[in-house]
C-alpha cells in the first residue's frame, strides 16, 4: 500500500515573482550577515594606512582648508555671511556621504558578483551595508563640524538655535535616502553597461556644481537658481546650514521636494533592483 508524506523542509528558496519582491523579514534574518559588512566596510578601508581611522578626519580638513583658500581667499566667492571653514566644511561632510553612497551602492552587482553566484542572502543587504558604514564615517565627520560650530560660537558668531535643530536626523535621513535610492537604480543598468561606471563618476563629480557646497544658492543668479533647485540634494544642504547657523526661516519646500524625490528614487530603485538580481549573474 503506497502511502503518501508532505515533505518539510526547513528553508525554501525560490524565485519571487512580486514586481516589488522585497521581504523585510528575510533581510532582518541575516541581520548578522549585515552588521558584518558593515564592520568590513570600515575596517578594510584604512587597515593598512599609517594614519587609519585618523583619515575620517583628515579628509575633511584638508578640503575645507583647500576650499576656503581657493574659494574665500583668493576668489573672494560669497559664503552668504556663514565663516568660510564653517559654510565649506558643513557642505563637504554632506556631499561625501552622499556621493559615496551613490557611487559604492551603484557598484553593487558588478563589485559582489562572485559572492552572488556561490552563497544566497537578500542581494539588499550590500548596499543597505555600504549605506551605513558610510553614515558611520558621517557621524564622525559631524562631531568635527559640531566643535568646528561650537568654536564659533563661542568667538562670539551670530546663532540663535531653535526647535529646528530637530530636523538634523530627517535631513540625516534624506541623504542617506537620496544616495541609496539612486545608487541601488544606476546598479541595475552598470550589470549591462559597464561604462556606466565611468560616466556616473564623472556625473557625480559634475555635480557638485550643481550643489550648494561652493556657493550658496542665494549667490546664483536667479534666473538660474531653479537648474540648482531640481537638484535635491541643494535643498538638503541649505536647510542643514540654515538649521545649524540659527536661521529663522528654513526652506521647508525645498526639503518636501527632497523628501517626494527620495521616496521617488526609493521606490523605483528597489523594484529594479529586485528584477536584475534574479537575472544580473548570466550578464556580468
Amino acid at each position: 500500500m503506497n502511502t503518501t508524506r508532505e515533505n518539510e523542509w526547513d528553508l525554501i528558496i525560490q524565485s519571487k515573482s512580486s514586481w516589488l519582491s522585497v521581504d523585510l523579514k528575510e533581510i532582518w534574518r541575516y541581520r548578522d550577515l549585515f552588521f558584518l559588512m558593515v564592520k568590513r566596510d570600515i575596517t578594510t578601508v584604512y587597515k593598512q594606512t599609517v594614519l587609519g581611522p585618523l583619515w575620517f578626519f583628515l579628509q575633511p580638513i584638508l578640503t575645507t582648508i583647500i576650499f576656503t583658500l581657493i574659494f574665500g581667499k583668493i576668489a573672494h566667492l560669497s559664503t552668504d555671511g556663514t565663516p568660510p571653514v564653517l559654510f565649506y566644511l558643513s557642505g563637504l561632510i554632506l556631499w561625501n556621504y552622499f556621493s559615496e553612497t551613490l557611487l559604492n551602492t551603484s557598484r553593487t552587482f558588478v563589485e559582489n558578483a562572485p559572492i552572488f553566484g556561490k552563497v544566497y542572502f537578500p542581494r539588499l543587504i550590500m548596499p543597505l551595508a555600504k549605506t551605513m558604514s558610510g553614515f558611520l564615517k558621517f557621524l564622525i565627520q559631524f562631531s568635527l563640524f559640531v566643535l568646528v560650530l561650537l568654536y564659533y560660537k563661542l568667538e562670539g558668531v551670530t546663532m540663535v538655535w531653535n526647535a529646528s535643530l530637530l530636523l538634523i536626523p530627517y535631513i540625516m535621513f534624506l541623504m542617506a535616502g537620496l544616495g541609496l535610492g539612486a545608487g541601488i537604480l544606476l546598479s541595475a543598468l552598470t550589470t549591462k553597461y559597464r561604462d556606466l561606471i565611468f560616466l556616473i563618476n564623472f556625473g557625480v563629480q559634475l555635480l557638485m556644481y550643481a550643489t550648494p557646497v561652493i556657493l550658496p544658492l542665494s549667490s546664483v543668479p536667479l534666473k538660474y537658481q531653479w537648474v540648482m533647485e531640481l537638484n535635491p540634494m541643494t535643498s538638503v544642504i541649505e536647510a542643514f546650514r540654515q538649521v545649524c547657523m540659527g536661521a529663522s526661516v528654513v526652506n521647508y519646500t525645498g526639503l518636501l521636494y527632497s523628501t517626494c524625490f527620495m521616496a521617488a528614487l526609493l521606490f523605483f530603485g528597489v523594484i529594479v533592483f529586485s528584477k536584475v538580481e534574479k537575472y544580473f549573474i548570466d550578464t556580468v
